[in-house]
């Protein structure tokens, strides 16, 4: 039951994700490259110093280090949840930038998986899948537009992916590159109900967030908390989770949104006070789902270090949603004097 759900319900999840990748690098908030820059670079330095935090944690543990990227991940759908409480005391500017911040990161956590999560490699199931790619993007090239061919395919992908020893999931993400968005003369983004990535992400809307992540998150996060002491609490590798996504996030985001808008690479976001940015920076910390997923894919057939993974990812995702919450609450409202700060 634990492999259909982590291999097959989640391919679901990460055609969503592509789905959303997609659509905002085509007709989205990151279609063009100054939309790019201070998301992109925000979400890089939001990975590369929780990896960091980990490593400096846990660098003399061969088997511990194998985690280094389980906070690099920031959950899209609860730090925008845990945003949109606040309503019009954050600026807009800032829902967008965590939006867009959000889906870099889950591309770079997809890359991860990929390149660093795959074992075992079967070449002739990779050139099966190889094979079966070919044949979509030639759909996708041809202009077909139903959506059966391309899920009867993914089908064939997903089977092909998850027999290669590259992880199932990526299946989902490689369909997801090849579902099209169909424009029209004008050169916009046709009628959402004509296009059939819009048709299959709109399908997928309501099944991912209340079906698959609450079957994902019931199945994996629950954590014995039997024997747990402070010495579990303060062992390196909770730690090393723990401070990665609060404190790593924190660094990561905030110093180099901090940079780059010094620098004049990017514009800060619109009526946006640096105590607006701290707070998401914060909010980025909450990387329940992606890392909790990681975790698994790090530590492979050992409770116990999942266990302890698992106590860091709830204790540092609750640090970084209080703490990012109080200092979005003390935040001036949206256009005032402090905005012009940066």
């Amino acid at each position: 039951l634990s492999h259909w759900i982590n291999d097959a319900l989640m391919a679901v999840f990460f055609l969503f994700v592509g789905l959303e990748i997609k659509r905002e690098f085509i007709d989205g908030q990151l279609s063009t490259w100054p939309r790019r820059i201070l998301p992109g670079i925000a979400a890089a330095g939001g990975m590369a110093v929780p990896a960091l935090i980990f490593v400096a944690f846990n660098w003399n543990n061969g088997e511990v280090i194998r985690g280094w990227a389980i906070p690099t991940a920031t959950d899209i759908a609860f730090a925008l949840g845990v945003l949109s409480l606040f309503g019009n005391r954050v600026p807009a500017s800032m829902k967008v930038f965590l939006a867009a911040l959000a889906i870099i990161d889950d591309l770079g956590a997809v890359i991860i998986i990929a390149v660093f999560y795959t074992t075992g490699l079967e070449l002739w199931a990779l050139g099966g899948a190889a094979a079966v790619m070919a044949a979509l993007f030639a759909l996708n090239r041809t202009g077909v537009r139903y959506l059966l061919p391309y899920l009867a395919l993914g089908a064939v992908l997903w089977v092909l992916v998850l027999m290669s020893g590259v992880h199932a999931t990526i299946a989902g993400v490689a369909l997801a590159l090849t579902i099209p968005i169909v424009r029209p003369r004008g050169g916009d983004v046709d009628d959402h109900d004509e296009s059939p990535l819009h048709r299959l992400e709109h399908a997928l809307a309501k099944v991912v967030p209340f079906v698959i992540i609450p079957i994902f998150g019931f199945a994996n996060a629950g954590v014995s908390l039997a024997g747990v002491d402070a010495g579990a609490l303060l062992s390196p590798l909770t730690l090393g989770v723990a401070g990665g996504l609060v404190v790593g996030k924190l660094a990561g985001v905030y110093g180099t949104v901090r940079v780059t808008i010094a620098m004049g690479w990017a514009p800060a976001p619109f009526a946006a006070a640096p105590s607006h940015v701290l707070g998401v920076a914060l909010l980025c910390g909450i990387g329940f789902t992606m890392s909790l997923f990681i975790g698994l894919l790090a530590f492979p057939g050992n409770p116990d270090l999942q266990d302890t993974v698992k106590i860091g990812i709830l204790l540092g995702s609750l640090v970084a949603a209080i703490l990012g919450s109080i200092v979005l609450l003390l935040s001036p409202r949206p256009g005032g004097e402090e905005a012009r700060k940066f």
